[in-house]
């Protein structure tokens, strides 16, 4: 599974971006996707996952309400709409696949594939 980020930009708070992540490969293992972001020096935190089916979902207390993770199946493509951002919400963030379903969590150590990541910086 290869996973590709975009949409990370600089934004200033209180604005909003969009990320987006396409799956490729053997898609058909994916049973959960989500991301997650990554501070230097700090641990990587789940922000967000969706169930490939959409029956389920899971955002961090941090984000809850002000970002929307959502999919297109059909073209093995995750969103993140990040709004109302704020500037302890720099970070890199990654897109990650977990390869078996059941309701999504947020540890990184339940994602096996990992995408490279995309920067966002809120001022």
């Amino acid at each position: 599974v290869q996973l590709v980020e975009s949409g990370g930009e600089s934004v200033q708070a209180g604005g909003s971006l969009r990320l987006s992540c396409v799956a490729s490969g053997a898609t058909q293992v994916i049973g959960c996707m989500g991301w997650f972001r990554q501070v230097p020096g700090l641990e990587r935190e789940g922000v967000a996952s969706i169930m490939t089916d959409g029956r389920n979902t899971y955002y961090a207390d941090s984000v809850r309400g002000r970002f929307t993770i959502s999919r297109d199946s059909n073209k093995n493509t995750i969103a993140l709409q990040m709004d109302r951002l704020k500037p302890e919400d720099t970070a890199t963030y990654y897109c990650a696949a977990r390869r078996w379903s059941g309701a999504c969590t947020p540890g990184p150590n339940d994602y096996s594939d990992w995408g490279q990541g995309t920067q966002v910086t809120v001022s």
